[in-house]
């Protein structure tokens, strides 16, 4: 891999410029970070990982092997997305009509410390709460509260995790987190980490 301001990229990777990538982000073999994008620091970016025009990208944000992250994506910090799960930016894509203005794209946000697991699909148009864990091959078609866990076609509401990823179970309205210690309590189908 070649330092660039103290960023590692690997010699098969393409950066186009201009794109803003932050200090300790490393790019690897086969990727392709297009113009006009921003990555913040200490991210890693793995195989054969496409991110477009126009993403951007927070701190320590862990992206896998084979996943393309398409114009109209954010993905905050400390954001996961595991092997070959699929963002889309278009609802009706046509090969005859191209979608390939900004109105034609509709925006997805991934919040702060989200996981999104292999294989699994996000379509655009939503937004994934904080600390979110959506499964693997799940299908994501509308907003994800904060801390819930989501699996399945389409996905569903399966319970509520931890910051630390370990799952939740509320009592009373109140949850400690068997992993870390961390607490939360429940109103509403909203969960909100205690001070």
């Amino acid at each position: 891999m070649s330092d660039r301001l103290d960023v590692k990229i690997h010699p098969s990777a393409y950066v186009d410029e201009p794109c803003e990538i932050g200090a300790g982000t490393q790019i690897w073999h086969f990727s392709h970070v297009m113009k006009g994008c921003a990555i913040g620091p200490d991210c890693r970016i793995g195989q054969n990982v496409v991110i477009s025009p126009g993403v951007r990208i927070g701190r320590n944000v862990k992206i896998q092997n084979n996943v393309s992250v398409y114009t109209g994506v954010t993905l905050e910090d400390d954001v996961f997305c595991g092997p070959s799960m699929v963002f889309t930016n278009v609802l009706t894509p046509r090969a005859a009509f191209p979608r390939n203005t900004d109105a034609d794209y509709h925006p997805t946000l991934v919040k702060r410390g989200a996981s999104i697991g292999a294989n699994a699909t996000i379509v655009c148009g939503i937004t994934i709460g904080e600390h979110a864990l959506i499964g693997a091959g799940s299908v994501v078609t509308r907003d994800v509260p904060a801390y819930a866990i989501l699996v399945g076609n389409p996905a569903r509401p399966r319970g509520w995790a931890c910051e630390c990823g370990v799952r939740l179970s509320f009592e009373d309205g109140r949850a400690a987190c068997t992993g870390c210690g961390r607490r939360y309590t429940i109103t509403q189908n909203t969960v909100e980490r205690e001070p």
